[in-house]
């Protein structure tokens, strides 16, 4: 069969054929998907037992797939977004025990600067489940908070910015069993850069290998002390790129020095800022390009998907991000991976996924199927989808 070169393009060594200008939707063999819903409903994405059934269900927004038909259910009344005319009410979401009366909850991070809230799970009963607004109606600025264990309790936390103290701050869980308020607890002074209602790019690990754990923003990084409730951590400039996604801390190409991983929130590139000195032997970082793919990868996530024993970088394209305002918006929606080879030159390589789902502003990486592999699950304005991991050793 002849196909005409101006209606072909690769992607993993797969083709897409444009045909009358639809793509046709190709997924790399690695990996299985599912399409839960073509719906806007969220660009947010959780995976919880919230029925304990034993079985991971998938939560995007105000709505719950039962495992394993994936069945539809509301928490409370919502609707049907319109992708290029609104946003949804679920940015981000988390699934996990607030109030710690053994049934996982749902987190939801709403629209930038308002605040975050979460579903208390009915425990199978009928009706509405009930909300709870964090941390005293706190708004959150920072378009791609993290999802973070900060003080190394086995319990996830809120990395965030408060924009009305514009301060570099993180959200507790409830301690104690039917508690429901969260704690908020500054690490930066006040008035700081990287805090301004929809600000982009925050990330939390080890950048000067003192065996602490720093905040990066796009501007530079919070030099982090062992009190993670001081609210005076220094900061130091430097330039680590656009304006992005979650910023990943990693030794890039293995010379001992934590680099920075970014990907482009609304325009094209994902990148990684090499650490490097200064002329005064002060921490700075020389930017270098990794892939112009895709553009508006509005989130990431590492995971290890090939088990090689490296975490690997995941992201993808958050289709229609602005309603197709933006050069590129509703390119095809691509998710890829990179995988990291520090020692050989370029230190990475890039691995597509699929052409037809991409990412929203968060993405889970979570054994779905119980094969002991890591599947990704994401949600956007495409819909919501579920990739089974298939790689072979």
């Amino acid at each position: 069969m002849h196909i005409p070169s101006n209606v072909l393009f690769w992607l993993t060594g797969a083709s897409i054929a444009l045909t009358s200008g639809i793509a046709i939707a190709q997924t790399s063999p690695d990996f299985k998907k599912t399409k839960l819903t073509g719906d806007f409903i969220s660009e947010g994405v959780a995976v919880a037992d919230l029925n304990k059934d034993g079985k991971p269900d998938i939560v995007a927004g105000y709505y719950w797939f039962e495992a394993p038909q994936w069945t539809k259910h509301e928490m409370a009344p919502s609707r049907v977004f319109d992708p290029r005319k609104e946003y949804s009410n679920s940015f981000l979401n988390m699934g996990m025990d607030v109030n710690q009366d053994g049934w996982e909850d749902v987190v939801i991070v709403d629209f930038p600067g308002k605040p975050g809230f979460w579903f208390e799970n009915n425990q199978n009963k009928p009706g509405e489940w009930k909300k709870h607004i964090i941390a005293d109606s706190m708004g959150i600025a920072n378009e791609s908070p993290g999802f973070i264990d900060i003080d190394g309790d086995g319990k996830l936390d809120i990395l965030c910015s408060d924009p009305k103290k514009k301060q570099i701050v993180w959200l507790k869980a409830p301690l104690k069993a039917g508690d429901t308020e969260w704690k908020r607890y500054p690490l930066s002074k006040e008035n700081v850069n990287g805090t301004e209602n929809f600000s982009h790019g925050i990330g939390f690990g080890d950048v000067n290998n003192d065996g602490i754990s720093d905040v990066v923003i796009k501007e530079g990084w919070f030099q982090g002390t062992r009190d993670l409730k001081a609210g005076n951590w220094e900061f130091h400039p430097a330039n680590l790129g656009e304006a992005c996604s979650h910023m990943q801390i990693l030794d890039v190409n293995g010379d001992g020095k934590n680099d920075v991983v970014s990907a482009s929130a609304h325009a094209l590139g994902v990148w990684w800022h090499e650490q490097v000195k200064d002329a005064n032997g002060k921490i700075d970082f020389k930017t270098h390009l990794m892939s112009n793919t895709t553009a508006q990868t509005h989130s990431s996530i590492m995971a290890d998907l090939n088990e090689d024993g490296r975490k690997d970088y995941i992201t993808g394209k958050r289709f229609l991000a602005h309603h197709g305002r933006d050069p590129g918006d509703s390119d095809p929606a691509i998710l890829l991976w990179f995988e990291f080879t520090p020692g050989k030159e370029p230190y990475f390589k890039e691995h597509r996924i699929d052409n037809d789902s991409g990412a929203g502003l968060n993405i889970v990486v979570t054994d779905i199927n119980a094969d002991k592999k890591q599947d990704i699950v994401v949600a956007n304005k495409n819909g919501v989808f579920l990739f089974e991991n298939a790689m072979k050793k």
